[in-house]
């Protein structure tokens, strides 16, 4: 056994955990915190080296965090918005890559090392950005699918690069024959892994996947199953195991449960997404970073300030609204992810030397933690804009547009959980007496038919019943069999102070869903005997 391995790993856990927990004091982004923790290992006290079997681990993250990319990359998201998202997304990333390759030329850098800064700069970071959109609330709203949806384009770009990264070795020929033949060879895989993945996706995976989703333990199984098979084929493919994550993830992000999936994804990534972030900190070489702090602060000042110069001014244009534009430029005001992901595989194809990492995780702790501030902020930031008169010169084509009630602002509504007989039925007979009807469970074949508003997911999780919205229902019918399930929500119905009425399979737990002030107990023998009571007393065999 790899005793040294085990105690690395051990220093990397707890220290990427004390640092997150200080982050989290301060309000900044986990992805900060772990950097730093790297930092604190790896340059500043050598307590932890980067070794293959750490390396391993932290590339697994990357795998999955593209996985749950991908199972972001619903169509639905961005649909109504189209092509000015795109027009915005174009004009952001091309006018970003330009302006940072300048800047980096200026400041005396090579043209490779032009290329590669000018390109990292251009990515925001999906998981700051959505990450505080859902703690605000706030990715229903229109800046918000903006955001989301110039996001998303980048991603696209971020595999693109990572294929044709995959395809060039430096050191190798560089005529317009050798490189259109490895551009070729790149896309010409990528197309024959696009296309068998989509046709499995089409027509192999559904029967499968729809059976896997009764069971929700099963289904991550499979999900991560498939996951690693695309990856697989992206290997034999000879394109990057990113690209083929993202793939996987995409192909299964139209299907009903994937909301479920990126639920039951996500703490998973999380940890390996925290080593690879660490092992970031570990290959940061601080006497380089420290020689360039100059240019550091430059680029982080150009990323923070041009970003948002670039958005502010493109997105009036195109017909949205002052206060939407803003706010859409501030979410998008930092460097991302997948620039560290970009540099890394360039440091380790030999493309870049280990100074440009530094640089660019120097400039990605500085716009992090500034540009969590900054969303936090977002509206005390507008209206002092507005009373020093900055924005006057936006001229926006058309005026924001009033806020309207979202999927996530519902209220007044019924939520019934459990498609089995008795809950399709009830969720019926509610929804044709003029209810606002929510059926809720883990089996898409079971929502099929039904009339009234559906959603896939398992109640177990508070986020599924905050998605549901819980908080502002009228009441929540539980045809459930399944009893700790039923008695978690009762629970969350007594802490929300929401009138629930339960199914009961088990009647020596009535007195405890009592003290929970369950509203009405469905119990079916009880039930069946008072209904036999009034039809014998109709017809006479029974003293009324």
């Amino acid at each position: 056994m790899d005793t040294t391995f085990f105690g690395h790993l051990t220093l990397i856990i707890l220290a990427a955990a004390l640092c997150a927990l200080a982050a989290r004091r301060l309000r900044l982004p986990t992805i900060v915190a772990y950097l730093l923790a790297g930092l604190i290992l790896g340059p500043g006290t050598g307590w932890v080296r980067l070794t293959e079997s750490i390396q391993t681990l932290s590339e697994l993250g990357i795998v999955l965090l593209l996985f749950l990319v991908g199972l972001e990359l619903s169509l639905e998201k961005v649909k109504g918005l189209g092509p000015a998202v795109l027009a915005a997304g174009v004009v952001q990333v091309g006018a970003t890559a330009a302006l940072g390759f300048g800047l980096a030329m200026a400041l005396g850098f090579t043209m490779r090392e032009g290329l590669f800064l000018g390109v990292a700069f251009t990515f925001s970071s999906t998981v700051l950005a959505v990450k505080l959109l859902e703690e605000k609330h706030q990715l229903d709203t229109l800046h918000g699918r903006i955001a989301v949806g110039i996001l998303l384009l980048q991603d696209l770009v971020v595999i693109l690069l990572l294929t044709l990264l995959t395809a060039f070795q430096p050191g190798g020929e560089v005529t317009a024959r050798a490189v259109g033949g490895k551009i070729g060879m790149a896309f010409g895989g990528m197309t024959v892994l696009v296309a068998g993945v989509l046709a499995l996706a089409r027509w192999a995976l559904p029967r499968p996947f729809n059976w896997a989703a009764r069971s929700p333990s099963t289904l991550l199984v499979w999900s991560l199953c498939w996951c690693f098979l695309v990856v697989g084929g992206a290997h034999a493919l000879h394109l990057s195991p990113e690209s083929g994550a993202f793939l996987a993830g995409f192909s299964l992000a139209q299907t009903p449960f994937s909301h479920d999936l990126r639920r039951r994804v996500h703490p998973l990534m999380n940890f390996f997404i925290a080593l690879f972030f660490v092992s970031i900190g570990l290959q940061m070489e601080l006497g380089a970073a420290a020689l360039q702090w100059r240019s550091a602060a430059l680029f982080a000042a150009f990323v923070l300030l041009g970003k948002f110069g670039i958005l502010v001014l493109t997105l009036p244009r195109l017909g949205f609204g002052e206060r939407t534009s803003v706010f859409a430029a501030l979410t998008l005001a930092q460097i991302s992810e997948f620039s560290l992901i970009l540099t890394a595989a360039g440091v380790a194809a030999g493309w870049v030397d280990a100074g440009l990492l530094a640089l660019v995780g120097l400039v990605g702790l500085t716009t992090l933690s500034l540009s969590a501030c900054l969303i936090v902020f977002q509206e005390a930031i507008y209206l002092r804009g507005l009373k020093w008169g900055v924005f006057r010169w936006l001229r926006p084509t058309r005026p924001d547009p009033q806020p309207h009630p979202t999927g996530s602002e519902r209220h007044g509504h019924v939520i019934v959980v459990g498609m089995n007989t008795l809950g399709r039925d009830i969720a019926r007979r509610l929804h044709e007496r003029g209810e606002r009807v929510l059926a809720l469970d883990t089996d898409p074949g079971k929502l099929k038919g039904l009339p009234c508003e559906v959603a896939l997911g398992n109640v177990e999780y508070l986020s599924v019943l905050e998605e549901a919205g819980l908080a502002r229902a009228r009441l929540l019918v539980s045809a459930l069999r399944i009893e700790p399930t039923n008695d978690l929500l009762a629970f969350r119905c007594w802490e929300t102070g929401v009138p629930c009425a339960i199914h009961v399979v088990d009647l020596s737990l009535t007195e405890k869903l009592l003290e929970l002030d369950v509203r009405y107990l469905m119990i079916p023998k009880i039930d069946g005997m008072k209904l036999q009571n009034v039809l014998l007393r109709e017809r006479g065999f029974l003293p009324s």
